[in-house]
């Protein structure tokens, strides 16, 4: 690396590269006259030409970049800088009479050009490969033994990773190739290594080329795809890492060629959602939007989605002042011009919540605040009825008073043939927002999105598995046959966006989660993902159904479904709502239970929950367990296997009775 390019001082820099690139343009200037002309040197001549290129040079301020970061766009401007060197040489021939120039001058300038443009090109490109050689090499020692690596993917991602590499030998990974389906790329090469072939020929690419690790740079293959891939490069024993999916971008993020472990998202990827984001601009661009649950895994996401489409503020609602510190800080990171809003604030304080509509106003508000965690609200079934119906209504309410003209409720798929407080207390959520529709003013748009679990959230059996898994095991899962529908917090967010701020105004929309997944067989593929093999390094155990859980969710009532035109993976539903007078008699009923003596409350609570919602089962491991009361719920502290019987425990007083528990006094006696 010349010496003058390693300069603090930029104006020592910059003289030093107008001095290099002065001297390689006299120099082409004599190369060529030598050439053309066969006669001596004119130094008069190769000063006027060195004056000519500096000048155009400069134009195009070819010293101005880094010379060893020189890329496509530096080639391009130089390129450019060389053809206008050769116009002007062109123009010297025109010239040439009329001044009475020395005749062979403009074939020396046309051929002085060239060689300029070739000398310059080689000072950059030279500058470029020192640096790739001898970055990181003292860092790196040449005699250590390096893994021999294939790059699944010969597209832009693939050569990013591959050139990743090749500045970082300390990673101690030596690409032999790469694999790619393209049929019509194989056998050329990028950057030097071969393609080698389809993912058909990995078995015979990885014994052959004696490969170590795989990397998979398909950032936008579909899951299906990286589960094949995967499976295959896991039985020939290749340690495999992959690079970050385009879904994850927001904001003015770009995609860079992380390499990392392949994670249960990257398996359980599904086909990437095209949104109409020209629709989705025009409702929320200029527009207030007001999130609740901003802190959690849905909220905070559609957060960062709504950021994307420039609206006017955003209002961040939540009640745990961590989780809104960490949206926070990522909103200041992604979204430096973004202007919104922290509200400290939880949606059962029916006055502070008014408050905060009548200081903004919104013109969309996201309600993703709920408690969620099944077995919890099957021994606290007061705080259901708290949070997700009166913190939903209070919602909806100061939306119809403030005149706010999109209302997206989130709700979950437990509120179809509901086995668990959580279910039944969101399904009556979703028929107060029903409600609301009606006396929502013209245009507004009142809506209620049901999907399964998501991914990585707070609440997912993923991060549990993780951390089971760092651990050393066992892996817990309920039941063998346990299933559950997934989806990607991103993917989940946008169908969201998708289905609720265009959809028509009470509706019920449902969310295509795909097959179902077996928690049992996703509790093996983590396993297998971290190298372990399930049943030899890790076991799997089974400890049997949680309070209120089912084995299989259900995404419709067997009434409601039909399909739409609204997105290809949103289904709208014909929702059956609560008759208007049952609807707040039991409302009413609600706000006396949760304000009963604590024997009295929870059954009392149940009972309103089931004639509220009929298709209500209570589970038998959950609020029926001890017939609809829990005064010594706290003291449960383990769970039973599947082959344990119900049997109830501490049985309520003898004068105690609800129409539930004589119903179903067979099954739990």
């Amino acid at each position: 690396m010349p010496r003058f390019l390693q300069l603090e001082n930029p104006f020592l820099r910059q003289a030093g590269k107008q001095v290099m690139d002065g001297f390689l343009a006299a120099a082409a200037w004599l190369i060529a006259e030598g050439l053309w002309a066969g006669s001596g040197w004119d130094l008069k001549r190769a000063g006027i030409w060195v004056l000519i290129s500096l000048s155009v040079g400069g134009l195009y301020q070819l010293t101005r970049h880094v010379y060893r970061m020189t890329d496509l766009r530096d080639a391009l401007r130089l390129g450019v800088a060389t053809l206008t060197l050769v116009a002007l040489a062109f123009l010297l021939r025109v010239l040439t009479g009329p001044f009475g120039l020395y005749p062979p001058v403009s074939n020396i300038a046309v051929g002085a050009s060239l060689l300029t443009g070739g000398f310059w090109a080689t000072l950059r490109i030279g500058c470029r490969w020192w640096r790739d050689r001898h970055t990181h090499g003292g860092a790196y020692k040449a005699d250590q033994r390096r893994s021999r690596a294939l790059i699944v993917g010969a597209g832009k991602a693939g050569a990013l990773v591959l050139q990743e590499l090749l500045r970082h030998p300390e990673l101690g990974l030596q690409v032999v190739g790469f694999i790619d389906d393209d049929a019509a790329i194989h056998g050329e090469r990028v950057h030097g290594l071969p393609i080698l072939g389809g993912s058909s020929r990995l078995e015979e690419v990885v014994r052959k080329h004696h490969v170590t690790h795989a990397i998979l740079a398909l950032p936008s293959a579909p899951g299906h795809v990286v589960r094949r891939l995967n499976a295959s490069l896991q039985a020939l024993r290749v340690h495999i890492k992959t690079v970050p999916g385009l879904f994850n971008l927001l904001g003015t993020q770009v995609w860079k060629p992380v390499i990392r472990d392949v994670s249960i998202e990257d398996v359980l990827r599904r086909e990437p959602v095209h949104l109409d984001t020209a629709a989705l601009l025009e409702a929320v661009e200029g527009s207030v939007v007001l999130i609740t649950g901003a802190g959690g895994s849905i909220g905070s996401e559609l957060a960062r989605q709504i950021a994307s489409f420039k609206p006017k503020h955003i209002v961040l609602l939540g009640r745990g002042e961590n989780s809104l510190w960490m949206i926070q800080r990522e909103f200041q990171r992604l979204f430096p011009d973004q202007a919104y809003s922290l509200e400290l604030m939880d949606i059962r304080k029916r006055a502070g919540l008014r408050e905060v509509f009548q200081m903004y106003r919104p013109d969309i508000v996201m309600h993703a605040a709920a408690h969620k965690h099944v077995p919890f609200l099957e021994t606290h079934p007061a705080e259901a009825v708290l949070n997700n119906i009166f913190g939903t209504m209070n919602v909806v309410e100061a939306a119809l008073e403030f005149n706010t003209r999109i209302l997206v409720s989130i709700s979950t798929d437990k509120a179809v043939n509901p086995t668990n407080v959580l279910g039944a207390s969101k399904r009556i959520a979703e028929c107060i927002v029903l409600e609301a529709s009606k006396k929502a003013k013209p245009g507004a748009r009142f809506v209620s999105v049901r999907f399964g679990n998501v991914l990585g959230s707070r609440g997912s059996v993923v991060p549990v598995f993780k951390e089971q898994i760092e651990r050393g095991g066992p892996l817990t899962v309920t039941h063998p046959d346990m299933t559950r529908y997934f989806m990607t917090i991103p993917e989940a967010s946008q169908l969201v966006l998708q289905a609720g701020l265009l959809g028509e105004t009470g509706k019920v929309y449902v969310l295509d989660m795909g097959e179902a997944v077996k928690i049992a067989d996703l509790a093996s593929d983590m396993a297998r993902l971290s190298g372990l093999t399930p049943g030899r390094d890790i076991d799997i155990q089974f400890t049997g159904l949680r309070p209120g859980e089912k084995l299989h969710e259900e995404l419709f009532l067997d009434q409601e479904r039909s399909s739409t035109k609204l997105h290809a993976k949103v289904f709208e539903t014909n929702p059956q709502g609560i008759d208007r007078e049952k609807l707040f008699e039991g409302l009413e009923g609600f706000r006396k239970a949760v304000n009963l003596p604590f024997r009295d409350r929870q059954p009392e609570i149940v009972r309103l929950l089931q004639w509220m919602v009929p298709t209500y089962t209570p589970s038998l491991l959950g609020v029926a367990r001890y017939g609809g009361y829990a005064w010594n719920r706290r003291q449960l502290n383990h769970l039973r296997s599947p082959e344990e019987p119900c049997r109830r425990k501490n049985p309520p007083h003898k004068d105690a009775t609800a129409p539930w528990l004589i119903e179903n006094k067979s099954k739990i006696s």
